[in-house]
């Protein structure tokens, strides 16, 4: 990965001076050298980021995209104010007395991105509500929200400023500003850093011992407090953000005290919890944007490639750690949050812009595509606090940290990711595009979606629209509409898993093969109703996992499942109109993968693609199918006595049963998913299926 991608590089060129006003290249960055004449870029002594963020509203979504925004604007998370006992009006973010803690920001700082991408008039109202009352509440100091968390006094007399929801709520007051430039936004947040930088030590992130913090709870009385010393770091972009928009360098200051006073690793693989984790394995690197230091992003990825390659040995980015991680729990048959899912997309794109690397890009893709829909029903009225990547069945009292309903889909459950799912694909929309340094665009996400941005050195508007499938089909279609003829680059993103693309720009086509750069660059004059096609080619693999020796299917940046028939079950909820659900399957489950992975085309074929109508992300309308050969395992049970699958044995696996064709279908449209499988084969080295002891259970007695 290039840590630094701070020079333009032409990598190979491809096309010279086509009619003389076209070169087109593959390069690794844009020119960071240069300053974007429509779009707040970083202010010296600061590093250059290579992309620079569009205000909200810029893009809209379409196509299956826009139906997620759509279902979530009717769903849980745009009439969550109906259900959730922390929206209500006693919220201490509306004045009231409730103690307005995280939930409330975590919704508020989603929803309001929704509300602006769908111009839904209710979500509109109910966020311009919740906006008033929160600049309203800033008090002479800079203090702003629920008053609750301006002092919080423990049981042995401590007292403690709690700043974790200002560190959520402000992304809020950010995203209206970019969406409106309303003036009361910058005087805001200044007075409000301003009050944090004048906070005494003792009040403001104070030092104490690893065993006062793990058991906060037990010496302060209260464990909320505490979140905010491992998750200070999401003030720094805050404030890096507010710096270029008022030049104080005091905030610049206040950044590297905020670094400086965030609670260090915990251990070999940074923290235990799944959420602070996501957010912390980003920390470092923010710190080379202030120091230029190219260690921070060294940090970064030591952290994140240490964790993963314990934890993480399962497909697309997610990782076992159902709330935490724990000894000997590390099969792909633990889960991961709904929470740590967007906040690891919340990393990913801060990362990007730092770094310009696409492999943050490629990231972002695996999270969004192939964890973040099934997580949720596809209707989106309700969601479910863990999903794992071999998941048979969703129902209760699943072997993870937490025991109990967090695999049955809820809208009025689930804390935390009942409201800070609000961020999910509203996020994913506004990273779609990028702006770069030399006045051009970038194409860095692929959906399908509208884009109304400023291009060239003159700021010229220009209109994209982009009609694709992806990521079921690497299509790409960009009609390019600007004002008036404007001259500028455009950038398209090329996602790591593709080896070979086809280019067609007004008609003109070439074949890109072997390529060094991350981008396909275009430099010419652009006019109205230019075209740009592009065809990522998309290849079947096997992904095998070293740990065990299974293989997973992928085909671009889809990973695909067995295809297992959901049988889904009602319960009452507490919300009336909001029932729970549990699945279970009504097909079979348990086969090993009869294929080759240097050959997968030899067993894996593409069966079905089909048009993307209405909502994809559901078993029953998978735009894409393949067909395997495989064979069932049947010693690969479920434990009756917590409805968990067992772990994936070492393989490679023999099976005397009879060779089938299954049907596989990309993992986030599988709300039952089996993704991880062993290989099956004759050779001598291959076992039967065997039962092994709970490493967990078996490691404690070891402590004891």
């Amino acid at each position: 990965m290039k840590l630094r991608a701070a020079v333009f590089l032409s990598a190979v060129l491809l096309c010279t001076l086509v009619n003389a006003q076209m070169v087109i290249d593959t390069v690794n960055s844009a020119d960071t050298k240069a300053k974007n004449s429509s779009y707040k870029h970083n202010l010296p002594p600061l590093e250059q980021s290579p992309m620079i963020r569009l205000p909200l509203g810029s893009i809209k979504p379409e196509g299956w995209l826009k139906t997620q925004v759509d279902l979530m604007a009717e769903g849980q998370v745009g009439k969550l104010d109906e259900i959730s006992r922390f929206l209500q009006s006693n919220s201490g973010w509306l004045g009231g007395k409730e103690r307005g803690w995280e939930e409330a920001t975590y919704w508020f700082r989603g929803y309001y991105d929704l509300a602006r991408l769908t111009q839904d008039k209710r979500l509109l109202k109910t966020a311009n509500k919740w906006l008033e009352a929160i600049i309203s509440s800033q008090t002479e100091q800079g203090y702003y929200g629920s008053s609750y968390n301006r002092l919080v006094k423990g049981k042995n007399g401590q007292k403690i400023v709690d700043l974790w929801p200002h560190m959520v709520m402000n992304d809020a007051l950010i995203s209206h500003y970019e969406a409106t430039g309303d003036k009361r936004i910058l005087p805001m947040l200044s007075k409000f850093f301003e009050f944090c930088i004048q906070l005494p030590d003792e009040l403001f992130l104070p030092k104490m011992s690893w065993d006062y913090y793990e058991n906060y709870g037990e010496h302060f009385g209260n464990w909320k407090p505490r979140i905010q010393f491992k998750r200070a770091g999401d003030f720094v972009p805050q404030l890096i953000w507010l710096y270029n928009r008022t030049g104080n360098k005091t905030l610049l200051d206040f950044a590297v005290r905020v670094y400086h006073k965030t609670q260090p690793a915990l251990n070999q693989w940074l923290d235990n919890h799944t959420v602070h984790f996501a957010q912390r394995f980003r920390y470092p690197a923010q710190m080379f944007t202030i120091t230029g230091d190219e260690r921070y992003l060294k940090k970064t990825e030591l952290f994140y490639d240490s964790f993963m390659s314990a934890w993480g040995q399962m497909p697309r980015g997610a990782y076992a750690a159902d709330e935490r991680i724990r000894m000997g729990k590390i099969d792909p048959r633990q889960a991961i949050e709904t929470c740590a899912i967007v906040e690891m997309n919340k990393s990913h794109y801060i990362l990007s812009r730092i770094t310009g690397s696409g492999e943050y890009a490629d990231k972002a893709e695996d999270m969004t595509f192939n964890h973040l829909p099934a997580s949720h029903r596809p209707d989106h009225k309700s969601l479910r606090y863990l999903t794992a990547c071999n998941m048979p069945y969703s129902v209760p009292k699943l072997d993870y940290h937490n025991r109990g309903s967090h695999a049955v889909f809820m809208a009025d459950g689930h804390r935390c990711c009942q409201h800070n799912t609000a961020m999910g694909w509203p996020r994913f929309v506004r990273n779609l595009w990028q702006a770069s340094p030399d006045n051009g665009l970038i194409a860095w996400l692929y959906s399908p979606c509208k884009v109304d941005a400023k291009a060239g050195r003159n700021g010229t508007d220009v209109k994209i629209d982009c009609e694709t499938n992806y990521p079921f089909s690497g299509d790409i279609h960009l009609a390019i509409k600007p004002e008036k003829p404007a001259f500028f680059p455009l950038y398209m993103r090329i996602p790591g898993w593709c080896k070979s693309l086809e280019l067609d720009v007004n008609g003109k086509a070439r074949t890109l093969n072997d390529f060094d750069g991350q981008f396909v660059r275009i430099l010419r004059q652009w006019q109205k109703d230019d075209t740009v096609k592009v065809k990522f080619r998309m290849d079947i693999t096997v992904k095998e996992w070293p740990r065990n020796a299974g293989g997973t299917v992928n085909r671009g940046p889809l990973s695909y499942s067995v295809r297992i028939k959901e049988n889904w079950q009602k319960h009452k909820s507490k919300s009336k109109g909001w029932p729970r659900w549990s699945a279970e399957p009504a097909s079979a489950w348990n086969y090993g993968l009869a294929a080759d992975p240097a050959n997968p085309e030899d067993s894996i074929k593409l069966k079905e693609v089909k048009q993307v109508n209405g909502q994809p992300w559901k078993e029953s309308e998978a735009p894409v199918v393949l067909e395997a050969k495989a064979k069932r395992v049947p010693a690969w049970k479920v434990d009756p006595e917590n409805n968990t699958v067992d772990p994936v044995r070492e393989g490679p696996v023999r099976s005397d049963a009879e060779l089938e064709k299954i049907e596989m279908i990309p993992m986030g449209c599988a709300h039952l998913r089996m993704t991880v499988l062993p290989l099956i084969s004759e050779r001598k080295d291959a076992r039967y299926w065997q039962n092994i002891p709970d490493p967990e259970v078996f490691m404690l007695e070891r402590l004891k």
